[in-house]
């Protein structure tokens, strides 16, 4: 049996799944059925000052399809807003949870401003909160106070620090310029751990009524896509910082956590695919970890944590040079001409048949992934 343990912050978890902040963790019966379902932590919908934004318009949810030829992406494009808890029922909240859960219990906290934060995660703290999610408002006071980002995290890590004694976890925004370097500057402000990232903020537009959808404003989306640029962070964080890292984005399934693991995050918070297919993948993605670290001959996490970070090559490091050249098997290719037109390089031709001109050919590769027959493979030269 493989041990799934980790630690995040200091907060010892069963597994390295925790919930995200979102309607799925709304109230106690929503925590609930995260640990029922085997979540080894759960971040509660966050609390924000201003009541307008407790409320979430209706319909909330849409899901976005596209179709491009054999390209297709699904994106969950949601106006969830804030808990719907004032801060003392947030509070009392959370001291149910504490009552009826055994896994962490964290609380977050949309920083509007700064004395109201500060005073809120400090009952937070006192209702027995184990640890704490802080989030910039884009909305906030503290936003348009003309301070940075960095700048206004920083300061209200200071001041949490001087009476929280529980871990602060900062969930970054991904529209920052150098993710890097705002975390190195995170830790060494006391974050104790970071959560790369919060959901994107998009639009969509309906072209017959040449408006936006929804609610006609910005809304989050986040689906299996997301998960790339959080695992390129995550990796370049991991090996130059000592905090611990939480992945969010993306993860649909055992390997996703296994890719997050690999980067150099210990945990990984899910939200989008618990909506969209319930709680029960919980346990299907703990079973899909087990089996790969079972095959890998893994007995505990801690042993592959980074190990695909410290593989990375930097830019002056990647071999360069052609090394392959696309071969097509006659016997499998249905002559759809695909290959064909998708090389730039004008190295595939047809004369009977559809055939590589070995000296146009670069080696790129493209023709093998657009091939829907699998008749196309890259050979070593």
């Amino acid at each position: 049996m493989v041990n799934l343990e980790v630690s995040y912050c200091g907060l010892i978890l069963k597994n390295p799944i925790l919930v995200a902040s979102g309607g799925i963790t709304a109230t106690l019966d929503h925590l609930k059925r995260a640990q029922e379902n085997g979540a080894g932590a759960v971040v509660m919908k966050s609390y924000f000052e201003e009541k307008k934004y407790r409320e979430d318009p209706t319909p909330s949810f849409k899901i976005l399809r596209r179709k491009a030829g054999r390209l297709k992406a699904d994106t969950l494009y949601s106006y969830e807003q804030a808990s719907s808890f004032d801060k003392y029922s947030y509070a009392e909240e959370i001291k149910k949870a504490k009552e009826n859960l055994s896994i962490p219990i964290i609380a977050s906290i949309d920083c509007f401003n700064y004395e109201e934060s500060i005073e809120v995660a400090n009952l937070f703290y006192e209702a027995g909160a184990d640890a704490l999610v802080v989030k910039g408002c884009p909305h906030g006071e503290l936003a348009m106070s003309g301070k940075s980002y960095e700048a206004v995290m920083l300061e209200l890590l200071k001041g949490m620090k001087e009476k929280i004694k529980i871990p602060i976890i900062v969930k970054l925004l991904p529209q920052l310029s150098n993710p890097l370097k705002t975390s190195i500057k995170l830790e060494r402000g006391g974050a104790d751990g970071l959560v790369l990232f919060n959901r994107f903020s998009g639009l969509d537009v309906d072209v017959d009524s040449e408006s936006p959808i929804l609610h006609k404003g910005y809304a989050g989306h986040g689906g299996l896509w997301s998960i790339y640029y959080s695992l390129r962070w995550i990796s370049e964080v991991y090996p130059k910082a000592k905090l611990s890292l939480c992945g969010s984005g993306g993860v649909f399934s055992g390997k996703d956590i296994v890719k997050y693991l690999l980067s150099g995050a210990c945990c990984v918070a899910i939200c989008t695919s618990i909506i969209l297919n319930g709680y029960e993948v919980i346990e299907k993605m703990k079973k899909e970890l087990e089996n790969w670290m079972i095959d890998k001959g893994y007995n505990s996490i801690n042993e592959f944590i980074g190990k695909a970070a410290e593989k990375i090559k930097g830019i002056d490091e990647i071999k360069r040079g052609r090394e392959v050249v696309a071969n097509i098997d006659q016997d499998l290719c249905t002559s759809c001409g695909k290959c064909m037109r998708s090389c730039f390089h004008q190295a595939i031709k047809k004369a009977n048949t559809y055939y590589v001109d070995r000296e146009k050919c670069v080696g790129c590769g493209l023709c093998e992934q657009v091939c829907p027959s699998s008749a196309i493979k890259m050979k070593k030269i």
